[in-house]
């Protein structure tokens, strides 16, 4: 039998003001390469948390055999900490600093260990990472997000786990790191679950969990395995649906036609209880045995019909649960042939970018992937051309209504709800009209009223694309930075989807190869030792 690593026994997760995150989960993690799925705010980080021993199910208990290396989405600078800090290796710096200080204390010997060389080790990790240039003792808030989560699995590595729990280890690492990241992953000898989106990271896995409202799903297999897994029990459930909406409708018409006749029935007996002349008093005890006939039949169908609705209602939600998002693109006449954006001559203010000079021109449709490493200046080129950030040198000039959904998706105001802010970039819109565009994002109900800052990152998104194409101009030129990061898988191939259908012109930056290909981009923007190259995608 395969080794568990780590087990949860009936593990219930719930917030002190008693908000519930997931029912009772039963999982084992064994030597298997795992990825966990799901839905924006199911609980996945959560339970990586709690997986981690960060926090303790609130119902059941998880069981840890060795220890947990835990590397977090969201990497947290305290004040004052520093790259030996993220990396988990400051206390063991601290401890060896006062032993070489002239310490006996058995505290400090006892920190320390084996590990007698952390510095050294941490040093040359970050050197083999690409990240020389960084020593321990630097400032953690100096780093930029990838790097941040490059130290941090260095951390991971040196500690050597038992098992490895990461949660997007992927989302800020440029394509040579993720590469690298993939390659060390496949090797990793010991237990490892990966909570992501990255589909070439969850393709390495040998085993796919899902975890929904309904609770985990094992699937086994690779991301293909589970995609093929899950477009059949999708095709089933539709199928289940529509059987349990044809029962009702059948029970529905079986029980007007009972309905009819028994009306008929009893007119009848009545005419003909008058015709011969029965005592009323007969007639009354008959109508009487007619009515509690008919009360009962009548609970009994009612019975029937709750039984028959109940099963469309559970049918429904193994459906509702994968159902679509839909953005409903606007049309742009003659987008075609107009001339979007112009630059000459244009030098970026920082990144590597910025040693060579740009000249592009784009037109109406063109769809640009602006790849390379990073620190290259793909983020600077987007803020230049919206304005946020002013050239270095040259020129920059935008002829369309456009949009920029940076990475921190500053177009939402984070204090008022997607719908006010739908409603405000285009007053003469119906208010119904915008709820339901916001429901076929998947922002109905609270989603669409809440405040921007109180939405998943998935679902911020989806407010701010609606917010750049539903307005009263909408966006010609879309300028996407990373708009991956933060969505599920579902969301993930709906985003697809729409931007396959976005008929303006689109310049987007991410590190997705696999997604960068499924959008149908015509041009490759890259800055090479040459300078900018623009090629065909």
């Amino acid at each position: 039998m395969t080794e568990a690593f780590l087990t949860l026994r009936d593990a219930a997760f719930a917030w002190p003001d008693g908000r519930r995150v997931f029912s009772p989960l039963d999982l084992q993690l064994d030597r298997r390469p795992t990825g966990l799925v799901g839905r924006n705010g199911v609980g996945k980080s959560v339970l990586a948390r709690l997986l981690a021993g960060e926090l303790a199910p609130t119902a059941g208990r998880c069981e840890r055999t060795g220890a947990v290396g835990y590397v977090p989405q969201h990497i947290v600078c305290a004040p004052g900490a520093t790259v030996a800090a993220i990396a988990g290796v400051q206390p063991v710096l601290d401890a060896l600093a006062r032993i070489e200080a002239g310490s006996v204390d058995a505290a400090d010997f006892e920190q320390v260990g084996e590990r007698w060389d952390i510095r050294q080790q941490l040093i040359a990790w970050l050197d083999e990472q690409g990240l020389g240039h960084l020593r321990p003792e630097q400032p953690a808030n100096q780093l930029s997000g990838g790097e941040l989560t490059q130290v941090a699995l260095a951390g991971a590595w040196l500690a050597e786990p038992d098992v490895l729990v990461l949660d997007e280890p992927t989302n800020h690492l440029d394509r040579p790191h993720r590469h690298a990241l993939l390659q060390r992953l496949r090797t990793w000898p010991k237990g490892l679950l990966v909570i992501s989106h990255d589909r070439e990271l969850l393709q390495a896995m040998q085993r796919i969990v899902e975890l929904s409202p309904t609770g985990l799903r094992d699937y086994g297999g690779n991301y293909e395995f589970y995609e093929s897994a899950r477009a059949q029990e999708q095709e089933r459930a539709v199928q289940a649906l529509e059987h349990r909406k044809a029962e009702q409708r059948r029970g529905d018409e079986e029980r007007r036609q009972t309905l009819e006749n028994l009306s008929r029935r009893q007119s009848r007996g009545a005419r003909a209880g008058r015709e011969a002349n029965q005592a009323p008093i007969l007639l009354g005890r008959r109508k009487q045995q007619s009515q509690v006939s008919m009360g009962k039949w009548q609970r009994e169908q009612d019975a029937r019909q709750e039984a028959l609705a109940q099963g469309v209602r559970e049918a429904a939600s193994q459906v509702a649960e994968d159902a679509d998002i839909a953005l409903l693109v606007p049309e742009l006449p003659g987008a075609a042939s107009r001339k979007v954006a112009t630059l000459e001559n244009l030098r970026l203010p920082y990144g590597a970018g910025g040693a060579s000079a740009l000249d592009l021109t784009v037109w109406g449709r063109q769809r640009i992937g602006i790849v390379g490493p990073n620190g290259s200046g793909k983020s600077t080129l987007l803020k230049v051309l919206a304005g946020a950030v002013p050239p270095a040198a040259g020129e920059c000039a935008v002829h369309v209504p456009m949009a920029l959904l940076d990475q921190q998706l500053q177009l939402l105001l984070p204090h008022q709800s997607p719908l006010q802010q739908l409603l405000a970039a285009q007053p003469a819109a119906m208010q119904a009209d915008m709820r339901t565009r916001l429901a076929l994002l998947g922002l109905s109900g609270d989603a669409a009223l809440k405040p921007a800052a109180e939405l998943s990152g998935g679902e911020r998104l989806k407010a701010a694309l609606a917010l750049a194409l539903y307005r009263e101009q909408p966006a010609e030129l879309l300028l996407l930075d990373e708009p991956t990061n933060h969505l599920d898988l579902r969301s993930l191939d709906a985003l697809e989807q729409m931007l396959l259908q976005y008929r303006g012109a689109l310049m987007i930056v991410s590190h997705d190869h696999v997604f960068l290909d499924r959008i149908a981009l015509d041009r490759r923007l890259e800055v090479t030792g040459q300078g900018w190259q623009l090629t065909p995608w």
